[in-house]
């Protein structure tokens, strides 16, 4: 949004919901998607919609290594079940938001028992090196397999939760992987509907190049758009909108191929039909500026005409109270990187409409007041501080923050944020003390090394004259992963990089030499214990001898 998956980048606060947090998974009306997706018959109980949230339990198998997996797709192959891995983190907001919104409601429990949930903690021992086994990077990642497994599917991290219901049920009832599907749209070959379905609804965004590489994706999604016309037209429709969105992404929009009046229309007469808005909230609220900008990509009134029309739209989403807290706050969100889209993009003090300041000021005290599970709070309080901080009202945005620490299961996420917050505006000492406390409260090896580097890296950016500091964080870091298997595997192995990079940068002229000899040393020690080849060679190409 991520999406991408949440990650607390250097600076956290930095990081926009797009890029992570608005990319949990979503919590919305079951009927929403049995009207727009066609729910197999017999699969879902008609109940399911109204039902509370269940107390019984998902019978999630934790996995730390091979083994595990293996006696899960024993299992699946034994009960004839699909396996649906889940990879996450304890301070993940979007995993918090999942737990909060998905995996408490009686339909999934109930759709649980047909086939085997398998989780894996990011920290868990031996987790680094199964994420890249399965190629996942960012937490929450949601892989559907059959019981020989192969991958089916990669669940969309922006999809309700109704949504993944039916991407579960088209794996449930025989569905082909969807590289084999998306072979065959390439070829021209028909497809059903529920097939197209499954591309309309793919992860594309964590599909960490399997499928195809991230700068052919808006030309892939265009082409499937095109295809698929005629065919469903609503799938359609989000393949198109999914196209608009990846070509805004890179801040250089370009339209995708066949971008044209006509599909300026489509998305106009989309924006303008309540009912047909909300079967795409999902994408319109995750990317409403990326699309504007693909389809307007120039300042002037016919961008000002479309991004009125987004913002309509995007008002009706924050008003649905059939949308949980967090898709709300992210339609907000959207509106205010709309209202921001001809301003520089990292202003600190946006020009904002004033109405517009206040709807953001009385949604983060709505939240903040409303939500005591602390799963959600997790997720929301920190989507609302960031909302604050886009629109500009900084001082909120850190008292809010500030004010949720002591009621925070991972403290050291709101700290990071913090530390986001201070290093934008300049407070630089500051920044560093959250930093370091985010990274002195961190719990889980993969987590600890990667607020270390974030924080080595602010350490490096804002305070390089202190050798002593920034060597003791690297020497620290170094320590924690000589105890940790999986150190030099995923996101772990790429906090150590960050780290590498971080400090050749700092001794670019040779001024830093002794610290950087000692630190050398050190890391060989480490190095010299890894048996394995590929752990070795990512273990000495940390600080390569110059």
């Amino acid at each position: 949004m991520f999406p991408l998956p949440a990650d607390p980048s250097d600076p956290p606060a930095a990081m926009t919901l797009k890029l992570s947090m608005h990319r949990a998974l979503r919590a919305t009306l079951l009927a929403t998607a049995v009207a727009t997706l066609g729910a197999a018959p017999g699969l879902l109980p008609a109940a399911m919609a109204a039902s509370a949230p269940s107390t019984a339990a998902i019978a999630w198998q934790e996995a730390s290594g091979d083994a595990d997996i293996e006696r899960a797709f024993q299992q699946a192959t034994s009960e004839k079940k699909p396996v649906l891995l889940y990879w996450g983190a304890k301070w993940c907001p979007p995993c918090n938001q999942l737990k909060a919104t998905l995996f408490n409601r009686a339909d999934f429990i109930e759709q649980s028992r047909a086939f085997v949930a398998v989780h894996i903690d990011g920290d868990n021992p031996g987790a680094q090196r199964l994420g890249a086994r399965f190629k996942v990077r960012g937490y929450p990642t949601m892989i559907l397999f059959s019981n020989q497994g192969q991958e089916l599917t990669r669940l969309p991290g922006e999809a309700d939760a109704a949504q993944v219901l039916q991407v579960l049920q088209l794996g449930l009832a025989g569905g082909r992987p969807v590289k084999s599907v998306l072979a065959d749209a390439q070829a021209g070959r028909k497809l059903s509907a529920s097939e197209w379905k499954l591309l309309g609804f793919y992860g594309w965004e964590i599909d960490e190049q399997q499928l195809v590489p991230a700068n052919q994706r808006p030309a892939l999604l265009a082409r499937l758009a095109q295809a698929s016309q005629g065919v469903d037209e609503d799938t359609s429709t989000r393949l198109w909108l999914k196209a608009l969105a990846s070509s805004g992404e890179s801040g250089k929009p370009q339209k995708p191929q066949n971008a044209d009046a006509a599909l300026r229309a489509r998305v106009d007469k989309v924006l303008a039909d309540p009912a047909a808005s909300r079967v795409q909230v999902d994408v319109l609220a995750n990317s409403a500026d990326d699309i504007a900008l693909a389809l307007a990509p120039t300042a002037g009134p016919d961008r000002q005409a479309l991004v009125a029309r987004l913002d309509t739209a995007l008002k009706r989403y924050q008003a649905d109270t059939t949308l949980s807290r967090a898709d709300r706050l992210q339609a907000l969100l959207a509106r205010v990187e709309l209202a921001r889209l001809d301003q520089p993009k990292m202003e600190l003090q946006p020009k904002l409409d004033a109405a517009l300041l206040a709807e953001v000021k009385a949604a983060a005290a709505k939240v903040d007041q409303e939500v005591t599970d602390g799963y959600e709070r997790q997720a929301v309080i920190t989507s609302a501080a960031h909302v604050l901080g886009r629109a500009g009202l900084w001082s909120d945005s850190d008292a809010l923050l500030k004010a949720s620490l002591a009621k925070s299961h991972s403290p050291y996420y709101l700290m990071s944020y913090l530390g986001g917050n201070a290093r934008k505006q300049g407070r630089n000492e500051e920044a560093l003390r959250w930093y370091e406390e985010a990274f002195n409260r961190s719990e889980g090896p993969a987590t600890r090394l990667q607020w270390g580097s974030n924080y080595l890296s602010a350490l490096v950016e804002l305070a390089p004259q202190d050798s002593a500091r920034i060597e003791k964080a690297a020497s620290q870091l170094l320590a924690e992963a000589d105890k940790d298997k999986g150190a030099f595997y995923e996101r772990s192995a790429r906090s150590l990089q960050k780290v590498g990079s971080q400090l050749t940068a700092w001794n670019a002229k040779g001024q830093h030499a002794d610290s950087i000899k000692r630190l050398r040393a050190q890391l060989d020690g480490v190095c010299a214990k890894q048996s394995e080849r590929a752990d070795k060679a990512v273990c000495e190409g940390l600080l390569k001898k110059g």
